[in-house]
């Protein structure tokens, strides 16, 4: 389910949830996970940033109601262009979870580790947080996998890294 594009292309302003519904399931979902043990919480593979809003608050609301606390990681996903499949920019995503407590920031999955590095670089300039990354191992090839070895990957976020630009990979 997404809320910031509409599910109805006759109907710009239809939705098939409401924000107070997804922060209900995540609720939901919180709760077991916290009960089951879990050591953090990481919302990840964020492609729209009011659904990741609407975890980060259920997240919060489990906290104050079950009087617990974890660290909290939260990424989100870009393509190419450096935007959300809802248009946010990396900073308009930051400007819309950098008011929740955050262990860290990161973006994963949709871009490999060479195309990533531009919005990595721009997320660590405007995040006071940790930075996470956990990119494709490149471009998925004409058969669905992906062509960068290990190695290639560790050079690459070996330099995010020496840049200052990742903590956590």
């Amino acid at each position: 389910k997404q809320l910031s594009i509409a599910g109805n292309v006759n109907d710009p302003g239809f939705r098939d949830v409401t924000f107070d519904q997804m922060v209900d399931n995540y609720y939901e979902q919180i709760v077991v996970l916290i009960e089951s043990g879990v050591d953090l919480l990481l919302p990840e593979t964020a492609f729209d940033t009011l659904v990741l809003k609407a975890c980060l608050t259920a997240i919060e609301r489990v906290f104050h109601d079950k009087g617990v606390k974890l660290p909290v990681m939260a990424s989100f996903t870009i393509f190419d262009g450096g935007r959300t499949l809802s248009a946010q920019t990396i900073e308009a995503v930051w400007n819309s979870i950098g008011n929740h407590e955050l262990m860290s920031a990161g973006i994963n999955c949709a871009l490999g580790p060479k195309q990533v590095r531009p919005y990595l670089e721009e997320l660590s300039n405007i995040t006071p947080r940790l930075i996470s990354c956990y990119p494709n191992a490149g471009l998925p090839n004409a058969f669905g996998g992906f062509d960068e070895t290990p190695e290639m990957m560790a050079e690459t976020l070996g330099e995010f890294a020496a840049n200052g630009w990742l903590n956590i990979v």
